[in-house]
């Protein structure tokens, strides 16, 4: 199936004459539109538009100076900046007429290589949840592997359509978790990269921009053309190699997290595939050693408290009538934050820094760390969070958040199923910096996981 192939796959497609950007944006839209009835995951597709870039894209291939990623579709998440593009952040509390004024970084990148970016993938109410669910849209996203379930969020869309083969590559973003949770939870490969590798605006204290995709080929190939410099993001990293280094599994050492000190405990089928992983890195002459909880209760209660007052303050501004659309799970979840005081919120800030220092120190005396992406597999597709309570919302992000905190780079990438089918996400931190080495050691693990499941593209 040509909308099923990888980017790689299609570059070399194109160089070779076998297909034209044509045939693969008409097979895209062919494949997005038999599976949307379904999957829900696009806010906005602009065919007529991908078409004629499409053709140009050819055009180029044909005079022989075609760019990075001539030709190839790629889908932007709703919060993501484009001009003209509608700006509701997910949630039916945002008027209809609102609309992005600029162009974000990846998005221009993007465009600057040549990429179709063709649709606009669907997220929750301000980016808030692990999960498809919005008040903007009247179905949730949900998953390819099976559609009773989440695709994760709040990358939702993004992953929903990378698994079910609406083309190769798609653009998430990641606060807490969002493009590696998804990722996770439908097979896929998702990377938060360090904090400034790939520039962004607005930008925010963990906020990221990366790839979802099927391949770790594929997502080194879009990490290269994001990870250029662009001034408007100040903490923004100065140029460098990220395509994935020769890396020798023999004599690395490894940090084996299973329990992370709060949240829901790891479910058997998680626990066993991560064990797997490692006993596989091991069995390959790398050193395996079990890493302690470093988070506290402390921490992630005074990050929540500081994020519900974000939130509330930006809900609170809203005329009465618009705050009313707001998902209900978000108003509850946020309404708490009205009777903090300055004291409180101070020291939820603080708790970023706390968090930040731990993770650094506790990965620091290994190449890496190996973890679940979540404690479990994808849940219905209907709630909020696999407990679907406000009063604790962030049960299953205790591995995820401490390197958006942290700046390190972190990998989801597929490392099995549960009995009933689902993926199962194996987490890879790096140090601070070393994008190259994350994406390395998921190339690495490619060679040594069992064959891979078919991917439901219908």
């Amino acid at each position: 199936m040509i909308a099923g192939l990888d980017a790689t796959a299609l570059l070399a497609a194109y160089r070779a004459a076998e297909l034209s950007p044509v045939d693969v944006m008409q097979a895209v839209l062919a494949q997005a539109s038999a599976r949307e009835p379904e999957l829900h995951a696009l806010c906005a597709v602009d065919a007529d538009a991908a078409l004629a870039a499409a053709r140009a894209s050819e055009a180029r291939w044909r005079a022989g100076n075609a760019l990075a990623l001539d030709g190839v579709p790629v889908t932007l998440k709703e919060n993501i900046a484009v001009p003209g593009a509608a700006a509701r952040s997910g949630t039916a509390a945002t008027p209809a007429e609102a609309r992005f004024d600029f162009e974000a970084p990846p998005a221009a990148r993007l465009r600057e290589a040549g990429a179709i970016a063709w649709a606009r993938t669907t997220m929750p109410d301000y980016g808030m949840l692990s999960s498809g669910l919005s008040s903007l849209y009247a179905e949730p996203a949900r998953n390819p592997w099976d559609p009773t379930r989440t695709p994760g969020g709040s990358s939702a869309g993004a992953a929903a359509a990378a698994a079910a083969g609406y083309g190769p590559l798609h653009l998430g973003t990641d606060i807490g978790g969002s493009i590696r949770l998804p990722a996770g939870w439908c097979g896929l490969v998702g990377l938060k990269p360090s904090h400034g590798r790939v520039p962004i605006k607005p930008g925010y204290a963990g906020r990221a921009a990366g790839p979802l995709t099927r391949s770790l080929q594929d997502a080194a190939l879009m990490l290269a053309v994001l990870a250029q410099p662009d001034a408007r993001d100040p903490t923004q990293l100065p140029p460098g190699d990220v395509l994935p280094r020769p890396l020798a599994l023999r004599g690395l050492r490894l940090g084996l997290l299973l329990d992370a000190g709060w949240g829901e405990p790891v479910q058997p089928d998680v626990a066993a595939a991560i064990a797997a992983a490692a006993h596989a890195f091991e069995q390959a002459g790398a050193a395996v050693e079990p890493l302690a909880p470093f988070t506290t209760r402390e921490m992630v209660d005074g990050i929540d408290r500081f994020w519900r007052m974000r939130s509330w303050l930006d809900i609170s501004a809203l005329p009465a009538g618009r705050r009313d659309k707001v998902l209900p799970y978000i108003l509850d979840w946020a309404a708490p934050a009205a009777g903090y005081d300055g004291a409180t919120v101070f020291r939820g800030y603080s708790q970023m820094q706390a968090l930040r220092e731990a993770a650094n120190a506790a990965c620091e005396p290994f190449d890496f760390v190996l973890s679940p992406v979540s404690p479990m597999p994808a849940f219905p597709a209907h709630l909020a969070s696999p407990l679907h309570d406000p009063a604790r919302p962030f049960e299953h992000i205790a591995f995820t958040l401490p390197c958006n905190m942290s700046e390190q780079p972190a990998l989801a990438i597929n490392a099995g199923y549960t009995a009933a089918g689902l993926p199962i996400g194996l987490q890879i931190i790096g140090r601070r910096f070393d994008d190259a080495g994350v994406l390395a050691l998921g190339a690495a693990w490619e060679t040594l996981r069992a064959a891979q499941r078919p991917w439901p593209l219908g």
